[in-house]
């Protein structure tokens, strides 16, 4: 996967003030295409995402936003918000080009370094830009092709790859239908997602996994057949948890994202949080026609060295009906021992240090 950095967010900044200038001459107190803001309001919005990316980066911050706030002088006309984007965008591209490596920032949609902050701004300028100049006479503005599938490639992982990479982003953030997929009523994108060699594994926040336990996507094009009842359910347990105060972001549900295409292609995750023994539940299911292709494996192995990297889980458990012959494979070939047996199932236990990744 490519990075995204400083001279991405110089180019959407130049796309979108470009494109601003084109209509500095208008009415911006008209609602911007599909949102509840005036144009004035959503080029207020995108300078400050700018600047708060860039304070995010800037400050190393890990446990929320800086709290501060962009407010353009009183009586600030379209040319003068123009110029404070290109200001506030330029922050963000100072604030990347600076940015270690090993950086990581907080943002509610996963922590992320320097190309994550760099990426989530470009998003921002190009859906916001459009969203503006859509409602100023420009319906038809679009930026160039390889800028939308560099941004998808970073932040949806979920969304198809084999269509036009404008309306696909347009898709991916509930601004349009697809290629047959309905539009979204909801959408998020993934700054921090657990990626394998074939799969990408995105956290259901809440909301998310309230939809899919409903009946809904999940804001994910499934592959043929999915997603699976165990995935619904599962979605309902994260529900309950959040709604219960016992949500633990990173210890719920995953859903299995295929890389080759966006397509999901089953669920997986923990019971809850580790226990004061340090051991947690984990379950899976794989969209019956994407099985037979070794990807709950890839994702229970990727899933559990994501796990052991956090101290406080020790042991991973896995239950598996007895005559569930495809299941103990999966386990087995991850390093999962058998423990015990009752009621028709067998109870198997990962131990750290016992993780096989081949």
């Amino acid at each position: 996967m490519g990075t995204m950095g400083a001279v991405d967010v110089d180019a959407a900044v130049s796309l979108a003030a470009a494109a601003l200038c084109e209509v500095a001459d208008r009415d911006w107190s008209v609602p911007a295409v599909g949102l509840e803001w005036s144009c004035h309001d959503t080029v207020v919005h995108l300078a400050q995402d700018f600047a708060g990316y860039a304070a995010q980066v800037a400050g190393r911050v890990t446990d929320g936003y800086v709290p501060f706030e962009v407010v353009p002088e009183p009586g600030t006309g379209p040319d003068g918000l123009v110029r404070l984007v290109e200001a506030t965008g330029g922050l963000l591209a100072a604030a990347v080009s600076r940015a270690p490596r090993e950086l990581r920032a907080w943002h509610p949609y996963g922590c992320a370094g320097g190309d994550g902050f760099a990426a989530m701004g470009v998003v921002e300028a190009l859906l916001h830009t459009r969203d503006v100049v859509a409602a100023l006479g420009l319906p038809h503005w679009r930026p160039p092709g390889q800028v939308c599938a560099d941004a998808l490639e970073r932040l949806f992982p979920q969304a198809p790859r084999d269509s036009d990479p404008w309306r696909t982003l347009l898709w991916a953030t509930g601004r349009g239908g697809l290629d047959g997929l309905p539009r979204l009523g909801a959408w998020r994108w993934y700054a921090d997602p657990v990626r394998s060699a074939g799969l990408v594994l995105c956290e259901l926040s809440p909301g998310f996994a309230a939809d899919l336990h409903r009946g809904g996507e999940g804001g994910f094009a499934w592959a043929e057949g999915g997603p699976e009842e165990g995935t619904r359910f599962a979605g309902g347990l994260v529900e309950e948890a959040y709604g219960a105060g016992a949500y633990r972001p990173g210890w719920g549900v995953y859903v299995m994202v295929r890389a080759s295409d966006g397509r999901a292609v089953g669920g997986i995750g923990f019971h809850a949080a580790p226990d004061a023994e340090g051991a947690v539940e984990i379950g899976y299911d794989v969209v019956e026609s994407a099985r037979g292709r070794d990807h709950a494996t890839e994702a229970l192995r990727a899933l559990a060295a994501w796990a052991f990297r956090h101290p406080e889980a020790r042991v991973l458990r896995a239950t598996v009906e007895h005559g569930n012959a495809a299941s103990h494979t999966v386990v087995g070939r991850a390093g999962f021992r058998p423990v015990g047996s009752a009621g028709g199932n067998v109870h198997y236990e990962l131990r750290r240090g016992g993780l096989r990744t081949g």
